[in-house]
């Protein structure tokens, strides 16, 4: 596969994923807002922008959240160009993914201008939620399982991980108390998933081990960490050149077992540090993949100053 087609896919799935994890993100910061009379509206605001590692002058809006987080085209964090982004990718990788999965871009995209103009944050965050689940549903149906999936569910893992770990990170947002656990879970899918799988009321330590290292549930932080470690593995094969690889697959591995293998009370009492953790690896991951696989910077531009 030409390097430039596998970086299009890769990054297909992280931007998808992104779209969806921000939207579930905004979704619960906006209900802590209206939840908790005394929550310091500012702070609390500027909280997420820092989660979300996005530099804005204080004091910052709902407004100011809205339009960076989910509305404006022109900001590289919002969800309204990430899904652009993701349509983009697409094009250049259309001669790889189904003709299903494109037309699913291609209408998200195009929807986005009445979306964002006439409807609620509720109503918005739940169709980006629904478009990126019809999104994964197509490109599960219609892809075989070669390297173009290998690649777009490699980006999906990396960016779940990270998106979850910031997730959890709103729990020691300044001004507020957070959002409960409860709240958590529902915001990832998971509280039916938790349900039947500890059959006990929602606590703390239950809840925070159920995301954080559940091995059978798809969004938890350990789950999506050891799929992209397997994913690497399925994609290098028997390949003589493994360097990078192996010192991705080492990152995540080492984020994972840490969390898999301390006391969850130890994770809790120190969890925004815990959870900057699991964002570095996942961040130095998707470097070393960049360096392996995809074409460097002055490559690209060289060859399209060429043409």
């Amino acid at each position: 596969m030409l390097s430039r087609i596998a970086e299009s896919l890769f990054w297909i799935g992280r931007y998808v994923e992104r779209a969806d994890n921000t939207a579930r993100l905004l979704d619960v910061h906006l209900n802590v807002l209206l939840e908790d009379p005394w929550v310091d509206e500012p702070s609390a605001n500027a909280s997420l922008l820092a989660v979300m590692n996005c530099e804005i002058e204080a004091p910052v809006s709902r407004r100011d959240v809205l339009a960076t987080l989910a509305f404006d085209p022109e900001r590289a964090s919002s969800i309204a160009w990430t899904l652009g982004a993701a349509r983009e990718n697409a094009r250049r990788a259309r001669e790889v993914i189904s003709t299903e999965v494109w037309e699913s871009l291609n209408t998200t995209r195009n929807q986005l201008p009445r979306w964002s103009a006439s409807a609620r944050p509720h109503e918005y965050f739940v169709w980006v939620r629904e478009r990126a689940a019809v999104v994964w549903g197509l490109h599960s149906a219609t892809t075989s399982r070669d390297d173009a999936w290998h690649f777009m569910e490699l980006g999906r893992s990396l960016e779940r991980a990270d998106m979850i770990a910031r997730l959890l990170m709103t729990r020691h947002f300044e001004g507020t108390s957070g959002p409960n656990w409860t709240t958590l879970l529902r915001s990832c899918s998971a509280h039916e998933a938790y349900l039947r799988t500890v059959r006990a009321l929602v606590t703390e330590e239950r809840a925070a081990e159920f995301l954080l290292v559940d091995r059978l549930f798809p969004r938890s932080i350990a789950y999506n960490l050891q799929k992209a470690e397997d994913t690497l593995g399925l994609i290098e094969g028997a390949s003589n050149s493994r360097a990078l690889s192996d010192r991705a697959r080492l990152a995540l591995g080492r984020a994972r077992t840490n969390l898999e293998y301390r006391d969850v009370r130890d994770v809790l009492d120190d969890l925004p540090s815990q959870m900057r953790e699991v964002q570095r690896a996942c961040g130095a991951a998707s470097d070393l993949i960049r360096d392996r696989y995809f074409l460097p910077a002055s490559t690209v531009l060289w060859n399209q100053e060429a043409l």
